[in-house]
């Protein structure tokens, strides 16, 4: 967990854990801090974010932890349209740029920009990361909502809310 700083040792600490206001705790704990505060959550992760047999809840589980976007090297074919499907949005780093390249220490804030109401499949988007010291950094992202329907569903809030939106305008 590259979020975490190291031990004494320089061992990592392993499993679902992360900082909330410099505070380490279990993953699901911080979650529902962010949620109560308003704080919208970006999960970074590494290659073939996804892989292995989550189905469709990791995704709902991710969506309900309040994860807004999802930031990787590389995605899980079916997972990515799993995050999409439920509203999350698939962003993957660009240029070799890696959690471990932007040296990311868990104490930074996060913007996301771009990200209106023109959005195009795999379109280029904007990463500003604020460090602690207050100096900022540019990022560019690829947008992997990569479908014209798949655009649709994330702006509508995920697949359901689509299909409830398509229902309501026909009757």
């Amino acid at each position: 967990n590259l979020m975490l700083p190291p031990g004494a040792d320089g061992s990592r600490i392993e499993g679902g854990y992360t900082l909330y206001q410099g505070e380490q705790m279990a993953i699901y704990d911080a979650a529902m801090k962010h949620i109560a505060d308003g704080t919208p959550t970006v999960i970074f992760a590494g290659e073939e974010y996804g892989t292995g047999s989550s189905r469709d809840w990791a995704a709902k589980g991710t969506q309900l932890l309040g994860v807004k976007a999802v930031i990787a090297r590389s995605y899980e074919r079916i997972h990515r349209s799993n995050l999409v499907g439920m509203g999350v949005l698939p962003l993957q780093f660009k240029s070799g740029d890696s959690v471990e390249s932007l040296h990311l220490r868990g104490d930074e804030t996060f913007d996301l920009l771009g990200i209106n109401d023109t959005l195009k499949p795999q379109q280029d988007v904007q990463l500003s990361i604020t460090r602690k010291d207050g100096s900022k950094q540019n990022v560019a992202l690829l947008l992997r909502i990569d479908t014209p329907i798949e655009v649709d569903y994330y702006q509508s809030g995920g697949i359901l809310p689509y299909v409830l939106k398509e229902l309501v305008s026909k009757a």
